[in-house]
């Protein structure tokens, strides 16, 4: 199954993606209520509505597949963290940590773009790209969420689409040298599609490792930048779900990144891996095509650049202990 949302006409539509056409869910439920039952719960509401007449596919313009509750993005593929920490260290080195859990970090719910929409990022000279599938989160029947094992984590899984997280490297390379972020030089957007593949309909390339054997392309104005296997990650999605909920919980709607693929899934590692700005930094303009096997692609061109309220720097203080 498909899960999608559109606008048609003016008015916007939640529904199934059926063959060339769109179909609104039944009883006018939505993707966050659908999220909230379950898989199974989806496949009964796909057969009651599988016949409807629904609105030409290319009639509509889709929006992002889902308002995320959260947005938790890793960084598992080795030969990403190889390319970007010789642009960032000047030399190839992935830290002994990095191979003992899948380290996410927190980005913007609200700041999610849909499938063919631009992004309008910060002023930056080094705008970039970033090649991932996300797993999205539904609901389980008897589980809360929290501290789940593997195996419960795989539960949860209710889908894949394909994820763009943008990224403004100027920016982060100065915010992470405080210790902590990103922030800002990634908070601006967001790309999210085509829709939702449900996890049954990628079953097939589930290696017998457990990970998701599935090809992924990026393209910038047509030209083939990375390709990469996600299957190439070092866990596995169940196993990010795990992790994520591991004393803490996951719940419907959240939204959870594999991390940039290797092999050109973004700019940054192919900087690194040059020791040179090559190829040049996105501009405005510029189109960015993702293609994911199974699941399909997004494309977003780069808008203007938009020039934020200046915030002064950090002012000495006296440490006084008293007024």
């Amino acid at each position: 199954m498909r899960i999608a949302r559109w606008t048609h006409a003016g008015a916007d539509g939640e529904g199934f993606v059926i063959g060339d056409r769109v179909v609104d869910f039944p009883d006018a439920l939505t993707v966050a209520d659908v999220l909230a039952r379950g898989l199974a719960a989806t496949g009964e509401l796909f057969e009651a509505v599988a016949d409807a007449a629904g609105t030409p596919l290319r009639d509509v313009r889709l929006r992002a597949p889902l308002a995320p509750a959260s947005v938790r993005d890793f960084v598992a593929f080795e030969e990403h963290v190889e390319g970007v920490s010789a642009g960032v260290e000047g030399k190839s080195d992935v830290a002994d940590e990095w191979y003992e859990a899948p380290t996410f970090y927190f980005t913007n719910p609200h700041t999610i773009l849909g499938p063919a929409d631009d992004v309008s990022p910060p002023v930056t000279e080094r705008l970039d790209f970033e090649l991932e599938v996300a797993v999205v989160v539904g609901a389980a029947d008897s589980s809360d969420g929290a501290n789940l094992a593997v195996d419960a984590a795989s539960r949860h899984i209710f889908g894949y689409t394909i994820m763009n997280d943008w990224s403004a490297r100027d920016l982060q390379a100065r915010e992470m040298k405080v210790r902590l972020g990103p922030c800002k030089g990634k908070d601006f957007g967001t790309t999210l599609g085509p829709w939702i593949v449900t996890a049954d309909e990628l079953a097939g390339y589930v290696d017998a490792d457990g990970f998701l054997a599935v090809r992924a392309e990026v393209y910038v104005n047509g030209s083939l930048i990375g390709e990469d296997l996600v299957s190439n990650a070092g866990w596995t999605f169940p196993e990010f779900v795990s992790y994520a909920s591991r004393n803490s919980r996951v719940v419907p709607g959240d939204v959870l990144g594999s991390g940039t693929v290797g092999n050109g899934g973004c700019l940054g590692e192919l900087w690194g891996r040059n020791q040179e700005v090559t190829p040049p930094p996105l501009r405005t303009g510029d189109e960015v095509r993702m293609v994911v096997e199974g699941i399909g692609e997004i494309t977003g061109r780069v808008g203007e650049a938009v020039a934020a309220p200046t915030v002064p720097p950090a002012r000495k203080r006296s440490r006084a202990r008293q007024r």
